[in-house]
């Protein structure tokens, strides 16, 4: 086959670079080696960015999934500190006077992914193929020829746009992007059914527990009183410290005093799974002659929440733009390609900075102790902490020192 674009993975980001090339009227290839609906390991959180994204995309998309049932919708977000002060910070100030249009959502990959399959499925110039293992990649004057390992499934693209995740074969093999301790985060998550003490408006809550630092553990609500529990830490701290992240959950859950009552009568469904998450905390190449790395294949995963999806989803968006343009420059090259790299870091890179400083700040547990306690007290502060969920200038005060040295002296 033949054809302009070939997407190599049809999760968030592969997906979303499909549906905006149909949208500029482009055909594609998407090929993905699982078979949908599938399940994908993830804390299964959806940001702002992810609804926001596909209502620039298509409107409708963005209505659907407002409406879909299984998705709970959130309004914030609480993190707790190692003193165990919490603060509930909301995406949206004043939001109970408006609850119409919620921004932000928790729902099982399996079935967001699965959402967005039915929506490429919608697209006559989307071609899907799924059950099919992307092995060769061929770069000859004419294209990339990608097919695979047996050679029964070959295709001929202009452009390849590689989604295929944090393991992907092209990122190692092409690109020549490792993974690099440092920069990636060990994950595990479980499904929990019957926790109590969640929040009525479906907030997610950090929990960075002193013997978790510096990572952390989270509690996502979602639908039919089911939660995502998981813990993400640096894989070199992990490493370093010989740490057993199924065991250090489990017993965080059974001795801690406060886990320990919420999770009394709480029922694990089904098994604790592992992942990694390649961080965004460095910058990277992210293309090359005829080809773009999308979302968790180009490294692309905040630093400081671990959220993956929404930035997916932007990078996919931006790699179908420039897929565009050089299509319609008839232009092909590496140096074509800078652009999306400039346009990605123009748009992730500012907040992809902010998380990597605000992920070392976990280091050092009594400043974040004295700013959630500061925070619970101070409703200036507090407003500040929740406009910076959308504003990332705000944010970027949080990396500066001075921010702190004037909270101590009220100034």
């Amino acid at each position: 086959m033949e054809t302009k674009v070939c997407i190599i993975g049809a999760g968030p980001g592969g997906a979303t670079a499909a549906l905006q090339l149909a949208q500029l009227g482009i055909e594609c290839i998407v090929v993905d080696k699982a078979v949908f609906p599938r399940d994908k390991v993830c804390g299964d959180g959806l940001s702002g960015k992810v609804l926001t994204l596909l209502e620039r995309i298509d409107k409708g998309i963005g209505l659907r999934l407002q409406q879909a049932i299984f998705k709970a919708d959130s309004w914030g977000v609480t993190f707790v500190a190692p003193n165990r002060i919490g603060m509930d910070i909301p995406y949206r100030m004043g939001y109970q006077q408006d609850m119409s249009n919620p921004r932000g959502f928790v729902c099982k990959r399996i079935d967001f992914d699965n959402f967005l399959v039915d929506e490429i499925k919608r697209r006559p110039e989307i071609r899907l193929f799924e059950g099919v293992s992307i092995d060769k990649y061929d770069l000859q004057p004419d294209g990339y020829h990608l097919s695979s390992k047996d050679g029964s499934f070959k295709v001929k693209a202009d452009v390849v746009i590689v989604a295929n995740g944090a393991h992907s074969g092209f990122t190692r093999d092409v690109a020549g992007i490792k993974m690099e301790p440092k920069h990636y985060v060990a994950g595990i998550r479980a499904y929990y059914k019957g926790i109590t003490g969640l929040h009525k408006d479906n907030f997610i809550e950090l929990h960075f527990l002193k013997n978790m630092l510096p990572g952390y553990i989270w509690i996502f609500p979602l639908p039919n009183g089911e939660a995502n529990v998981g813990v993400g830490m640096l894989s070199n701290s992990a490493r370093n410290k010989k740490v057993n992240l199924k065991q250090l959950m489990l017993d965080t859950l059974a001795t801690d005093p406060v886990m320990k009552e919420r999770f009394k009568n709480a029922e694990l469904i089904g098994s604790i799974d592992g992942y990694g998450l390649p961080l965004g905390s460095k910058k990277r190449k992210l293309h090359g002659e005829r080809y773009m790395l999308v979302g968790d294949a180009g490294f692309l995963i905040d630093p400081f929440t671990g959220e993956g999806i929404g930035n997916a989803l932007y990078s996919g968006r931006i790699a179908a733009q420039q897929a565009a343009a050089a299509i319609a420059a008839n232009d092909y090259s590496d140096t074509f390609f800078n652009a999306y790299d400039e346009n990605v870091y123009r748009i992730l890179g500012p907040e992809l900075q902010v998380s990597t400083k605000l992920q070392k700040l976990i280091k050092y547990p009594w400043l974040f102790n004295m700013l959630m306690k500061m925070g619970s007290r101070n409703k200036q502060l507090k407003d500040l902490m929740s406009c910076m969920f959308h504003e990332v200038d705000l944010r970027k005060k949080l990396g500066k020192p001075m921010f702190y040295v004037k909270l101590l002296f009220n100034r």
